[in-house]
């Protein structure tokens, strides 16, 4: 068991479901608002991956709101050490509040060892978000997918993975910017990814998913 999830047991988990519950939650839901499609598709139980296209920070506040305050520990963001774990503030709030699995992306180790934690965390039947882009975009626009989450699943057969695309939430909160501008944003949630045979593959699949799943945004002009 990793030294993350050890450290939210107790208070931790205490303080997260109160931040939730009176912060993040009357966010997403009162002063953005969101227009939620396919909730029945959200995994509900691990071993499982949502994987998201990522263009805010509030990305994984929203994903992570969709579910009850009681299974919020069981969720768990897959994010970059480097900017994470990057001041013991920051890094204190991001692994016992948000619960985030670190990711080691500027050093060059093997896949086994990158991508320990997140083998932990679906051992453990946690329910992982991954964003396969790798990083925040520009507002609205998906970027090249990466093949990490390709090399995380490929060798389990008990996780299955999820795919959501989330509009508006670039311009609500862009790169870069602090203040939050209210927006009308979509979260559409598909149906399971089918199992990828190779890297390619799962990229061109989850490619095209997403551009399956904007016909069902309906802050997009069609």
């Amino acid at each position: 068991m990793d030294r993350t999830y050890l450290n939210r047991k107790g208070i931790g988990k205490i303080l997260q479901i109160i931040f939730f519950a009176l912060v993040v939650k009357p966010l997403v839901f009162i002063i953005l608002g969101l227009n939620i499609r396919g909730k029945n598709n959200l995994p509900g139980k691990g071993p499982a991956v949502i994987a998201a296209n990522h263009n805010s920070h509030l990305d994984t506040m929203v994903l992570m709101s969709l579910y009850p305050l009681k299974k919020l520990y069981k969720i768990r963001p897959v994010a970059a050490a480097d900017y994470f774990l990057s001041s013991p503030m920051r890094a204190w709030f991001a692994l016992n509040i948000i619960g985030i699995i670190p990711l080691e992306r500027k050093r060059r180790v093997a896949k086994k060892e990158l991508f320990s934690g997140c083998h932990d965390a679906l051992n453990n039947d946690d329910i992982l978000i991954i964003f396969p882009e790798g990083s925040r975009g520009q507002p609205e626009q998906i970027s090249a997918i990466k093949k990490g989450l390709f090399h995380i699943v490929n060798e389990r057969t008990d996780t299955q993975i999820t795919p959501i695309l989330m509009h508006g939430l670039g311009r609500a909160l862009p790169r870069g910017e602090a203040l939050l501008v209210p927006f009308n944003c979509d979260v559409v949630i598909g149906n399971l990814l089918t199992k990828p045979e190779t890297a390619d593959d799962f990229v061109s699949q989850l490619e095209s998913t997403y551009q399956e799943l904007k016909k069902y945004c309906i802050t997009i002009k069609h």
